[in-house]
């Protein structure tokens, strides 16, 4: 179903919610953020911390960063991993597709995560753990994740890893009884949201990677966006889709404040907090849409 990228001859949807890395937007706290991966990782850093809202842009960032990690690299990747320390072991064995034999215990299974281990370093790999959503993870998996670092040799480290998760991650490793976890983490950058001229960058941008006119939106429409959104792109690209979705049902080839305001009106966007509602009222000069005019 094309729904509207006929309309605006686009090569496909510019706004989906699914994280793409063909789409990545290098704002300058992206490129910052990516910086600081691959510093964590070339460096050999114990632990790296990413941090950012919900839908700023972190998964994406990721997917992104494993396009271009070396072949020697071996990587597990684990997504709201639960459980007591025995079943943490269990998906990071898995992750690293390292099959537990039925009735491993927990001595069993450490034993064969270390020797997994080894043998990549005795190869002149490395082995990178990263978690998603790690602020899902409780202060003992935390603690136990530090413990897995201590497997090393005189000199390198034989396991890195990479927490990617919401705000609250940084302060649970904040907590005082958490301190020796804290001190290995030797890169760490939070992702804040976007102004509103990069939030503007951001839709230019998206929209020229499909064929599209980048100034399909007017600046009175991405002051909208700002502002409703606060500047985090999951929200930008929610709005966005919903406001092509409408030019098109209105045969518009612009996105101008109206179309805004009618989204809005209509309650079709929830927004960041739950509920739909149209910006405050300014007034402006909105030079792409030909007019002088009100701005809900």
């Amino acid at each position: 179903m094309e729904i509207y990228t006929a309309h605006f001859g686009l090569s496909g949807r510019p706004f989906t919610l699914v994280p793409d890395p063909d789409f990545m937007f290098w704002s300058p706290a992206h490129r910052r953020a990516s910086a600081m991966l691959e510093y964590g990782v070339l460096s050999h850093a114990p632990i790296t911390l990413i941090t950012g809202e919900v839908g700023a842009g972190k998964t994406t960032l990721l997917q992104h960063f494993l396009r271009g990690l070396d072949e020697d690299v071996a990587v597990g990747l684990i997504s709201n991993a639960h459980g007591d320390r025995g079943e943490l072991l269990r998906w990071v064995l898995m992750s690293l597709d390292q099959k537990a034999p039925p009735g491993s215990d927990y001595v069993d299974m450490f034993a064969q995560l270390q020797d997994f281990l080894i043998e990549e370093y005795a190869r002149g790999g490395r082995t990178l753990l990263i978690f998603d959503e790690a602020q899902n993870l409780s202060r003992e998996s935390l603690e136990e994740l530090r413990m897995f670092t201590n497997i090393n040799t005189n000199k390198d480290e034989l396991l890195q890893l990479v927490l990617v998760g919401q705000p609250e991650l940084r302060d649970l490793v904040r907590r005082p009884d958490l301190t020796q976890f804290a001190q290995r983490v030797a890169a760490n950058f939070h992702l804040p949201s976007m102004d509103a001229e990069t939030v503007a960058e951001y839709v230019r941008h998206r929209l020229s990677v499909v064929g599209g006119d980048p100034d399909t939106f007017t600046d009175a429409a991405l002051d909208m966006v700002h502002e409703a959104t606060g500047g985090v792109p999951r929200l930008i690209n929610q709005l966005c889709d919903l406001a092509m979705l409408y030019a098109f049902e209105a045969d518009e080839q612009h996105v101008d404040a109206g179309t805004m305001k009618q989204v809005f009106d209509d309650g079709v966007f929830f927004g960041a907090g739950g509920e739909s509602r149209s910006p405050r009222l300014v007034h402006r000069a909105d030079p792409q849409a030909g007019s002088d005019r009100k701005v809900e």
